[in-house]
């Protein structure tokens, strides 16, 4: 049996988030369709599989007990320096953004989720990607965006969102991924935006989405749900406007 973690190049101890990122990465590097190699191909077929063991709770959990038969850590591991401590501790816009990423890829997403809110509201100009390379940004910002979702923080999700979807239609990075970026994105849009966050941020959601290259289909709709809302805020110009833009 093989080391599925080893496969990924993750500890035994990694969240879904670093299994996630891990497997994005191996598969940039080792997809015969984005690398024309395929000597590799064995090699790319057991990250996928690897990959669908430690992705799934019940599958990982078999594995861990079938695969391990002794645990060895070291009390002392890390101990010369506590990172997590060190950026708690900081108040600087960079510390705190760097302390965002670190606690959503250890296993502390509900921190992680609530210092990003923190900063949200206590700083006007706060920006993420601003701290890291575009690729750590677009993957780290993307697992942020999903928990976002699953706590129902639908508007800083979409804003996380477009900032990676535009940064891919001008870098071309995440590829083989992004067709999941988008879907989700629109998923987002079309279910958990009109009357679940305020008119206001909606109509901003919205305009923000036609910028996003959905096609005609996606941006009739959210031209249809903006002239709802400006009829609804008393606007009737303005959803005027919108009506006679839906092609």
């Amino acid at each position: 049996m093989k080391n599925c973690y080893k496969i990924l190049g993750v500890s035994s101890s990694a969240s879904l988030a670093e299994i996630k990122r891990a497997y994005r990465e191996k598969v940039k590097l080792l997809h015969p369709d984005l690398t024309g190699d395929v000597s590799r191909q064995d090699e790319f077929n057991e990250v996928v599989q690897a990959y669908r063991v430690l992705s799934d709770s019940r599958q990982r959990s078999i594995f861990d007990e079938s695969f391990f038969t002794s645990i060895n850590r070291s009390a002392s591991e890390y101990k010369s320096f506590n990172y997590y401590e060190w950026l708690s501790n900081r108040e600087d816009e960079e510390s705190r953004s760097k302390l965002i990423f670190y606690t959503l890829m250890h296993q502390k997403e509900d921190e992680a989720v609530a210092e990003f809110k923190r900063m949200q509201t206590n700083h006007a100009d706060f920006s993420l990607k601003k701290w890291f390379t575009r690729e750590d940004f677009m993957d780290y910002g993307y697992i942020l965006a999903e928990e976002l979702v699953i706590r129902g923080e639908y508007y800083d999700a979409i804003i996380l969102l477009e900032q990676i979807i535009q940064m891919e239609y001008s870098f071309n990075y995440f590829r083989l991924f992004f067709p999941e970026v988008l879907d989700f994105t629109l998923s987002i849009l079309k279910k958990n935006i009109f009357d679940i966050i305020p008119d206001e941020l909606a109509l901003d959601v919205y305009e923000r989405a036609l910028d996003l290259k959905f096609g005609k289909a996606a941006d009739n709709f959210f031209l249809k749900r903006m002239a709802e809302l400006y009829q609804r805020i008393g606007d009737s110009a303005t959803a005027q406007i919108c009506l006679n833009a839906i092609q």
